[in-house]
């Protein structure tokens, strides 16, 4: 792993520019969460017909806020009830006080829709800025933020958040992705925001022409919006010489910003708990978990104005960790979420199980796909998956072959493996698609 002092640069943290809460006492930091919360129950039950509605048919009302604890009394937050209330039912302000609004893709079904107010875009910017800052970002410092623009929160939250903490932001956006190199090339930029995946598919551009990804200026990358393994964190570390930092967040709690890793320590991300409350429920029951047990992530926002959320279900996977950098609480890797996670003959199956033995072969490049189809009546999974450029056509058969014995040894399932050349696989220019379920189809 590359040292905190990297192409010239010391990426140490300074503690005299850390927020006082960072370093603040457990039982500051809880105080602070039960004045908040009750703050933001009190608002949505005033404001928002729907957790007016909801908090009474669960027999709860925000008085009965009195200890961290009785926030488990409340009622879940769901996608569907974002859907539900499309595209402004859930605005805890009138939609001419919204400054700004953002939106899934909506592939799914509605898109679901978020609002900002003046305050929610300074709020988020400055936790962006804290994030960055973790990250061993510094003023002065050069971004290129390969992060989509538009609708999606990733390109404009962290595009506002650089520029709050002093940096000078170039707006690249995703795609173009011949363009991206040249432009690390020619600006020489010290970050860079963007996907994992996205990531991978600029190294292999950077090859392609034929250019040393390690002579690059990038000293960090801020990687998110999907969930990656460390074994791809060490394959973007190693290629490029420089620290690949976690971070997380998701739209319908702020976007980008949640949490992020620290880079003294790379031990999962810290929660900025001042803004967000965390809890990890049994997917199944929806009961809460003690810390260090996995399940779902549920989040409910402490300091949103327009569009607040009371645990609200991520469907992401992890578990909450003690803290270590910072005195907040951490979050491991998300493992996969929920409704990713697919089932072959009584085995739970994450995308991430799969990636960590691709990438744990020499021979295997890390861009695959996993294909479900089904043959008389009985589920089949093939994987695909790129060899690496200087592996010969005649060893494919040994990978294929090697690749699901692991798979059936580690993880229980028997696969189909099917290596093909180099570039072989579609690159995805933000969040990868790994699952591509074909028996709906048959």
């Amino acid at each position: 792993m590359p040292g905190l002092t990297l192409k010239g640069a010391d990426l140490s943290p300074r503690k005299q520019d850390f927020d006082p809460i960072e370093v603040a006492s457990r039982d500051e930091i809880s105080a602070l969460q039960l004045d908040r919360l009750k703050w933001t129950l009190a608002r949505v039950y005033d404001n928002v017909p729907h957790y007016r509605q909801a908090f009474d048919k669960a027999g709860v009302h925000p008085d009965d806020m009195k200890t961290l604890s009785d926030l488990r009394k409340f009622p879940f937050t769901s996608k569907s009830d974002l859907r539900a209330n499309y595209p402004f039912g859930l605005m805890a302000v009138p939609r001419e006080q919204l400054l700004r609004v953002h939106a899934s893709s909506g592939t799914t079904g509605k898109p679901t829709v978020v609002g900002y107010s003046r305050r929610d875009v300074d709020t988020w910017a400055s936790i962006i800025a804290r994030s960055l800052r973790a990250a061993g970002c510094r003023p002065g410092m050069l971004a290129q933020n390969s992060y989509g623009y538009g609708l999606f929160t990733g390109g404009l939250g962290f595009h506002h958040g650089a520029e709050h903490l002093g940096l000078t932001v170039v707006p690249v956006s995703g795609g173009m992705t011949e363009r991206q190199v040249k432009l690390i090339g020619d600006f020489r930029p010290d970050v860079i925001f963007v996907t994992p995946s996205y990531l991978l598919a600029i190294l292999d551009e950077f090859r392609a022409q034929g250019v040393d990804p390690r002579a690059s200026s990038l000293k960090i990358a801020m990687c998110g919006a999907e969930p990656w393994t460390n074994a791809m964190r060490d394959e973007i570390e190693n290629a490029f010489d420089m620290h690949a930092i976690d971070n997380y967040g998701l739209s319908e709690v702020i976007g980008p910003g949640v949490s992020c890793e620290c880079i003294e320590t790379k031990d999962g991300c810290t929660i900025w708990e001042d803004h967000f409350y965390p809890e990890v429920v049994d997917p199944g029951t929806g009961e809460v978990l003690p810390d260090g047990e996995t399940g779902e992530l549920v989040f409910t926002s402490l300091t949103k104005e327009a569009m607040p959320v009371i645990r609200y279900r991520t469907r992401d996977l992890s578990r909450l960790l003690p803290p270590t950098a910072r005195s907040f609480r951490r979050m491991d890797k998300v493992i996969g979420r929920s409704d990713d996670m697919f089932i072959v003959r009584g085995v739970n199956v994450f995308p991430s199980q799969i990636e960590e033995i691709i990438l744990a072969d020499a021979r295997l490049a890390p861009h695959f796909v996993i294909e479900l189809r089904r043959t008389d009546r009985l589920d089949d999974v093939i994987v695909v998956v790129e060899a690496r450029p200087n592996v010969a056509e005649d060893v494919f058969g040994a990978c294929e072959r090697d690749l699901s014995g692991k798979i059936k040894s580690l993880i229980g399932i028997t696969t189909a493996v099917r290596a093909v050349k180099p570039g072989s696989i579609e690159r995805s220019m933000g969040k990868a698609k790994r699952v591509v379920d074909l028996r709906r189809k048959l």
